[in-house]
């Protein structure tokens, strides 16, 4: 049995009609070298021999009656995996416009909690005889992280790997599943001490705050919640999604980290950055202020990376949009992104608990139903415009069924009236960018993933000019 943290159990009870909280990733199979070609049934049957190696890929979720207490996983004693990977197509001819609609239209169901909580969905019929494969899973039981980890345990080093340099399968010993009785008493004494939990939170966030208003005192005071302008990125999230996707030279990009003598993370940030300004001018809508990105920030040390479940922060940051030249945008993302650093250190060396680990998940979940029925998302400042986040991922190909990977587009949720999320994952010797998008508020994401190369193309400019200079 594995009892949810503070952090996945408000991703759980958080979770609103609008609010889905899977993460996602659409995963490009190339079959042209595999050996028989493309089947279906042996995809299936390759995630079928690897899932045991991902225990909470068979977990079930269990909750306490009235949310008095965190949820706790426990294996499903009838597990089908026919469930959870499903076959499905794109319509002629197979585009990138057909891949995101339907990608888009998968993406805005929430995951049925009867069931464990991830999808995979095969998607067949794109051009050039290619496969992709788009992954729904949980934020409770996946971050990053732990993400990018499941790819030694699901995917292959070679087309046609020797069986014996797997890993075993581990054994499982069948669960006994608590009564809603047991859950109800456990939770009940875990909230008698709410109070004393929250007498040890109220004293963090005096320390907190006092952090916080000595930064702002700062000339180069970082980014934080509700500096943001309101745009239309920003308005009442629906539940429906809309997916886009590019990709560009992480040997490009690095050659631009490297002229300006900044970090990668903050180049990825100008990339989206100028995909963003460009957006915003063609539609006549670019702010006088910076757009402000919310950053994951990962919290695994080296060993909690084979843990379950999510271990992140949150840093804000400027975008610096209000600046047209691309080489003094670079230059002040990266002042401000270690502003918001230091900051996100200074917090979290007096942070002991979170919030959710104080609240009952009920009231969590209370506290969601009412802020998004109450549309204070369309009247109070944005928390941020947009989230960016950063992954690396593996540097070497990857194979499953004989097909290479040749590809891997992730996705974040939506929330707090922001109807864009941007994920970024390196893998080989590409950058690969996600856009998830509230399809009312971002109807045309690609518009933005197309803005991508662009900005880079800018950037590089930049840096040959750069170079000439200092020669």
């Amino acid at each position: 049995m594995h009892r949810a943290s503070g952090l996945d159990t408000a991703f759980l009870y958080g979770e609103t009609n609008a609010w889905h909280m899977h993460v996602s990733a659409v995963m490009l199979l190339d079959p042209s070298d595999t050996p028989g070609g493309y089947s279906f049934d042996r995809l299936r049957d390759a995630f079928a021999e690897r899932l045991p190696l991902a225990p909470q890929f068979s977990w079930k979720l269990h909750e306490v009656p009235f949310g008095l207490d965190n949820p706790v996983f426990i294996e499903d004693p009838d597990f089908d995996l026919d469930y959870h990977i499903r076959r499905i197509a794109v319509p002629p001819p197979g585009g990138p416009e057909q891949l995101g609609n339907l990608v888009g239209d998968l993406v805005s169901y929430k995951l049925d909690r009867d069931h464990a909580l991830w999808e995979f969905w095969v998607i067949e019929g794109l051009e050039d005889g290619r496969v992709a494969m788009l992954a729904k899973v949980h934020h409770a039981i996946i971050d990053g992280m732990t993400g990018v980890g499941l790819f030694d345990k699901l995917f292959d080093l070679e087309p046609e790997p020797n069986p014996d340099d797997r890993p075993p399968v581990p054994h499982r010993t069948p669960e006994r599943i608590p009564s809603g009785a047991e859950l109800f008493f456990r939770g009940l004494g875990r909230t008698a001490v709410t109070p004393w939990r929250l007498l040890k939170f109220v004293p963090q966030v005096a320390m907190q705050g006092s952090t916080l208003a000595s930064f702002m005192r700062r000339d180069d005071s970082p980014a934080i919640p509700f500096q943001a302008p309101r745009t239309s990125l920003n308005r009442v999230i629906s539940p429906h999604r809309r997916f886009a996707y590019s990709s560009v030279s992480l040997t490009e990009v690095k050659k631009v980290k490297d002229a300006f003598d900044v970090k990668l993370n903050d180049v990825v940030l100008a990339l989206c950055a100028g995909a963003l300004r460009n957006y915003l001018d063609e539609r006549g809508e670019l702010p006088d202020t910076p757009l402000v990105a919310q950053v994951p920030v990962s919290l695994h040390t080296e060993g909690s990376k084979e843990s379950v479940g999510t271990q992140v922060a949150a840093m804000f940051t400027s975008l610096a949009t209000e600046i047209d030249d691309p080489a003094e945008r670079l230059r002040a993302i990266h002042t401000g992104t270690q502003a918001s650093k230091e900051m996100q250190r200074a917090m979290a060396a007096r942070k002991i608990m979170n919030l959710t680990d104080t609240t009952p998940p009920g009231l969590l979940s209370l506290a969601a139903r009412t802020y998004t029925a109450s549309g204070l998302e369309a009247q109070v400042p944005p928390v941020y415009n947009l989230i960016i986040s950063n992954v690396p991922g593996p540097p070497f190909p990857l194979y499953v069924a004989g097909m290479k990977l040749e590809s891997l587009w992730p996705m974040g949720p939506l929330l707090y009236g922001s109807g864009l999320n941007a994920t970024v994952l390196s893998y080989i010797d590409k950058i690969d960018f996600g856009f998830m998008s509230c399809r009312e508020s971002v109807p045309d994401p690609d518009r933005i993933a197309d803005g991508v190369p662009e900005a880079l193309r800018e950037l590089k400019k930049a840096a040959k000019k750069l170079r000439s200079a200092a020669v």
